[in-house]
Formats: C-alpha cells, structure tokens, sequence
C-alpha cells in the first residue's frame, strides 16, 4: 500500500523491482564472485571489459601468443592469474602493468624461450610461479630475483642446455632449494651427454671450468680498452726512457770533449 503514496516510493518500488545493471561479463567468459572463467575460446587476446573485482581469472587452453603493452584492463584486486596451454611465445615487459596484487601466475605448457626481469617487477606480491613446460633452455636469475614474495618456482619439462651459461641460474636453485618444486624434474636436454641428468645433482667441481675461463661482458670490455691502452702507454714509456738515456750519455760525452779540445789547443 505505501509503495503507491507518492511518485518517490513508486520509484524506490521499481527500484527495488527492477535493480540497476551490473557491468556486463565478456561474452567468451563466465563471471560469479570475483572469478571469471574464459578457458576454451579460442582467444588470441585478454578480454577488455573484465570486471575491475576480479580476483581470479581463467585464459588456459586458448590461442594467445603475444602479451603486449598493457594487456590487461585495470584489475587492482587480481589475486590468480593462469594462462596455461596457450601458444604464448612473447611476454612485453609492460604487459603485466597493474596487476601488483597478483599472487599466483601460470605460464606453463607455452612456447616461452626468453624472460627478462622486466617482465615480473610488477608482481611485487608474487608468491607462485610456474613456467613448467616451456621452451626455455637458460633463465636469468634476475628473472627471479625481480620476485621478493616468490615462495614456489615450477621450472620441470624445460629444454635447459647445461653448459656454462646455466652456472647462474644453477646457483640460485641451490641457494633457494626450499622454493623449488618437482627438483627431479629439472632435466637437462643438452648436451647429448647429458640428456635426462638432473640439474639439481651438479656440483661446484662440475663449474669449475666454467668459473676459471668464464668472463662477464664487463670484463670483456674492460680488456679491450686496457689492452690498448696499455699496449701504447708501454710504447711511450720506453721511448722516454730510451732518449733519457742517449740524452744522459750525450750530456757525460760532452764534458769530455771539451777537455780533449782544449788539450789539443794547448799543444
């Protein structure tokens, strides 16, 4: 009876009847409770018009091979991030801009060869990683070190070449060991002698080749400009060395001459 005494609770009746939109899920996902699920859609880009309380957000089994510049719309409260099976082969290091809330991100079963630690500073509050199954054959450990929170580091099924180039990254699993999951399945792929020998059994002595002959691109550097350097500054010297010597003995053979000139005159 109230609601017909006025037109204001006529329109708080139909308010109530009728509540106001809510921003609408992307058509290729399902959205309930902060999760949207868009696996299995054949897309090849993160939709747009996710709801900014999204928490979690499902883009597994789709056909996304780049991330670009800011791929994703601005979700403050994104907690999960997983986008396995895929065919992401590229990773801006501007596409995870925004997401600093992110504590769990999936990258495995990709065509993922080169990280840089660009990619993760973002991802200040990131606590689990996994990169299993990719391409990637060396890992700078910058890449992990960009991670203060990292708790959990998937790395099995990976093509990891064991030459000198994975010391590094060899250092930081043995210092992190806790942090690792699924060690027996760090595998090396190459070189063919040691194809399927695990990553986590080598030792210092098995880098101690490595260590002794190894130089960083500074030391490099470095040589190349000193050599030089030195090279011209050792021709210099004994040039200045060389006259200060015929000079010394010019000067001790002049006094002698004179005496023997004016001997000769005295005669």
């Amino acid at each position: 009876m109230g609601c017909w005494r006025g037109p204001s609770p006529v329109l708080a009746c139909l308010l109530l009847l009728h509540p106001l939109p809510s921003p609408a899920c992307p058509t290729a996902c399902r959205c309930s409770s902060g999760e949207a699920d868009c696996r299995e859609h054949a897309l090849r880009e993160v939709p747009q018009s996710l709801l900014t309380n999204t928490s979690t957000l499902w883009l597994g089994y789709n056909f996304i091979v780049v991330l670009g510049p800011r791929s994703f719309p601005p979700l403050p409260g994104l907690l999960l991030l997983s986008l396995p099976h895929n065919h992401l082969g590229l990773i801006h290091s501007q596409a995870l801009v925004g997401l600093g809330a992110l504590r769990e991100l999936d990258l495995s079963n990709n065509h993922l060869t080169v990280l840089t630690p660009e990619i993760f500073l973002p991802l200040t509050s990131l606590a689990v990683l996994n990169l299993g199954s990719n391409r990637l054959a060396e890992l700078d450990p910058g890449v992990l070190r960009a991670l203060p929170q990292l708790q959990a580091l998937h790395l099995q099924d990976n093509p990891w070449v064991c030459s000198c180039g994975i010391l590094p990254l060899w250092r930081w699993l043995r210092h992190n060991r806790e942090k690792v999951r699924e060690k027996s399945l760090l595998l090396c792929r190459a070189p063919e002698q040691l194809n399927k020998y695990p990553i986590m059994a080598f030792g210092n002595e098995s880098f101690r080749q490595c260590q002794e002959t190894s130089l960083s691109a500074q030391q490099y550097i470095t040589f190349l400009i000193i050599g030089p350097f030195s090279f011209m500054a050792s021709i210099f010297f004994c040039t200045f060395v060389g006259s200060s010597i015929v000079i010394y003995h010019n000067l001790r053979r002049e006094p002698h001459f004179w005496r023997r000139s004016r001997i000769c005159r005295g005669r």
